[in-house]
C-alpha cells in the first residue's frame, strides 16, 4: 500500500506544472555563497548545455530557410525548362501570341496551376507529351513545394501576430489592466498558445476576396471586360476551373497573370483546408466536452487501470481520457513505452540524471 501511495503522489506531482523546474530553476536551487565547481569525473558541461537545449533549435535552423530556397531554385529551373522548350517550338502551339517569353511564362504558369484556359494549346505530338509530363511534374512536385512555402509564410505570420498580442498583453499586465480579453482573446487561443481557427479561416477567405477583386481589377482595365466578365473570369481562374471561354489575351495581361495565378491559386487552396480544418476541430471540441463531462464507471476504470492493480494513478487517467478524446492511439503508446524502456536500461521505472548523462557521453 505504502508503494502504490508514493506513486501515486509522484504522478500527481509529475503533472502538477508548478513542478516542472526549468533550467534557470535548477542552477538557483544552489547555495549563493558557494561556486559551482566541475569534478574531474564530472560530464563536461558542453554535454549539460546539449540536454537543456531545445530539440527544434537545430531544426529551425536550416529546416523553413532551406525549404524557400529550394522551392525557389526548383521553381526557377520548371519555369525556365518551359520557356525554353515553348520558346523554340513557338509553331507547335496554337494560340494568340504577344510576346514569345511572356507567352511561355504565361503557359507554364497555366499549366502547372492546372487552369487550362486553352487559349495556347500544344498541337504536335511531341509537345503534346510535352505538355503532359510538364503539368504532371508541376503538379505532383512543384506545388508540393510551393505549398510548403506557403504554409510556411502563414506560420510565420501567424508567430508574428501571436509575438505581438502577447506583447501587448504583457504591457497592460505591467500597468495594471489585467491580462487578454477583448480582441485579443477573440483572436488568440491562450490555452492553445496558437490563432483561433475562426480567424485563420477570416484571413484565407479575406486573401482570396483580395485576389478575386485585384484580378477583376486587371481584367475590366487592361483586358477590357465588362464587369461581369471579369469577375467570371477572376473567379473561374482562382478556383483552377478554366472553361476557355474568356483568357488574358494582351501582353501585360499575361504577364500579370503569370505572378497572380501562381499566388492565388494557392491561396483559395489553403482557405478551402482552413475550412475543413474548422469543421473538424468543431467535431474534436464537441468530442472532447462530451468526454470531459461525463462521469467515470466501472468499465471505464478497468480499461484505464493499465497495470491491472484494482485503481487507476492520475498517468493512467489522462492517457485514457486522451484515447477516448481521439488525441492519442494504443499504438502511440506502446512506441513512447519502448522509447521510455529503452532509455531505462535498468527497468527501475524511472530515467534518472546520471544515466541520461551516460547516454550521451
Amino acid at each position: 500500500m505504502e508503494a502504490s501511495s508514493s506513486s501515486s503522489d509522484s504522478d500527481d506531482d509529475f503533472f502538477a506544472p508548478s513542478s516542472w523546474p526549468s533550467t534557470s530553476a535548477a542552477y538557483t536551487l544552489l547555495p549563493s555563497n558557494k561556486k559551482m565547481r566541475r569534478s574531474r569525473t564530472a560530464p563536461a558541461m558542453v554535454s549539460m548545455e546539449d540536454l537543456f537545449k531545445s530539440p527544434t533549435q537545430s531544426v529551425h535552423q536550416f529546416g523553413p530557410t532551406s525549404l524557400v530556397r529550394q522551392a525557389a531554385f526548383l521553381l526557377i529551373i520548371y519555369l525556365s525548362l518551359g520557356v525554353v522548350v515553348y520558346s523554340f517550338n513557338r509553331d507547335h502551339f496554337s494560340g494568340v501570341e504577344t510576346h514569345p517569353v511572356v507567352d511561355a511564362l504565361y503557359f507554364c504558369i497555366v499549366t502547372m496551376c492546372t487552369i487550362g484556359y486553352g487559349d495556347i494549346a500544344p498541337i504536335t505530338p511531341l509537345t503534346k507529351v510535352f505538355a503532359c509530363i510538364f503539368v504532371l511534374v508541376g503538379f505532383g512536385f512543384i506545388d508540393i513545394l510551393l505549398s510548403g512555402v506557403v504554409n510556411y509564410v502563414l506560420d510565420l505570420q501567424e508567430n508574428l501576430l501571436l509575438a505581438g498580442i502577447k506583447a501587448q498583453g504583457q504591457r497592460q499586465f505591467d500597468h495594471g489592466h489585467g491580462r487578454g480579453g477583448g480582441l485579443s482573446a477573440y483572436i488568440v487561443d491562450v490555452a492553445k498558445g496558437r490563432m483561433r481557427i475562426r480567424m485563420k479561416v477570416g484571413l484565407a477567405l479575406g486573401v482570396v476576396l483580395l485576389c478575386i477583386g485585384l484580378g477583376s481589377m486587371v481584367l475590366y482595365f487592361q483586358e477590357h471586360l465588362d464587369w461581369i466578365d471579369s469577375f467570371y473570369l477572376s473567379v473561374m481562374s482562382v478556383t483552377t476551373v478554366g472553361y476557355g471561354d474568356r483568357a488574358f489575351k494582351t501582353l501585360p495581361g499575361r504577364l500579370f497573370a503569370s505572378i497572380w495565378l501562381l499566388f492565388s491559386t494557392l491561396a483559395v487552396a489553403r482557405a478551402f483546408l482552413y475550412l475543413a480544418e474548422a469543421r473538424i476541430d468543431k467535431r474534436h471540441r464537441r468530442i472532447a466536452n462530451w468526454v470531459l463531462q461525463r462521469e467515470i464507471t466501472i468499465e471505464d476504470l478497468l480499461a484505464a487501470d493499465i497495470n491491472n492493480n484494482g485503481f487507476i494513478r492520475k498517468s493512467e487517467y489522462v492517457i485514457y481520457k486522451l484515447k477516448e478524446m481521439g488525441k492519442i492511439r494504443e499504438k502511440d503508446v506502446m512506441q513512447i513505452c519502448n522509447q521510455f524502456n529503452k532509455l531505462d536500461e535498468n527497468n527501475s521505472g524511472k530515467i534518472t540524471l546520471p544515466s541520461l548523462l551516460q547516454s550521451h557521453l
